[in-house]
């Protein structure tokens, strides 16, 4: 018996069907296997040298509660937890893109000085506790609770409290 174009769709929708199945199957066990390696506890000695000069530099005092690699597909970073809860994150160069302290103040060092001289003068009795960077721009956190943005250029382009 010969088949109507009906049955011979269905047959191709079937077909169809198992193939993209298929597919997300093999993604869905890709992505499970790429994200299952995520973090990884590491030594502070195997992070990259321009992060370990960086510790060394301005955190030569504290005492390491943690180092850690994290891995996605096509990113890499590290973070250092300090035992009093401070926190610096790197990328995968070493250069720091995050550092968050609370018991102290950002090192003075590492802060721009147009975001320095804004904050003194604006917030006088804030301190700087949390900064982060990007390609495009800056963030602090005040003592203050108030969280500033900077445009590549240090100009203001948001204020938060």
């Amino acid at each position: 018996k010969q088949k109507t174009a009906y049955e011979t769709g269905v047959r191709l929708v079937g077909s169809e069907m198992c193939i993209r199945d298929r597919l997300l199957v093999c993604m869905f066990t890709m992505h499970t296997m790429v994200m299952a390696d995520n973090d990884k506890p590491i030594q502070v000695n195997q992070l990259p040298a321009k992060a370990q000069t960086f510790l060394n530099t301005y955190f030569k005092d504290h005492k390491v509660a943690l180092a850690k690699q994290e891995t996605e597909l096509f990113y890499k970073s590290y973070d250092v937890v300090f035992t009093n809860g401070e926190k610096v994150e790197f990328d995968k160069a070493g250069e720091w893109t995050e550092v968050k302290c609370q018991q102290n103040e950002v090192p003075a060092q590492i802060i721009p000085e147009t975001i320095r001289t804004y904050v003194k003068t604006n917030y006088p009795d804030a301190k700087i506790v949390q900064i982060e960077k990007d390609k495009k721009e800056y963030e602090v956190k005040l003592s203050n609770r108030w969280e500033i943005k900077f445009d590549s250029k240090m100009r203001v382009i948001d204020i938060d409290d």
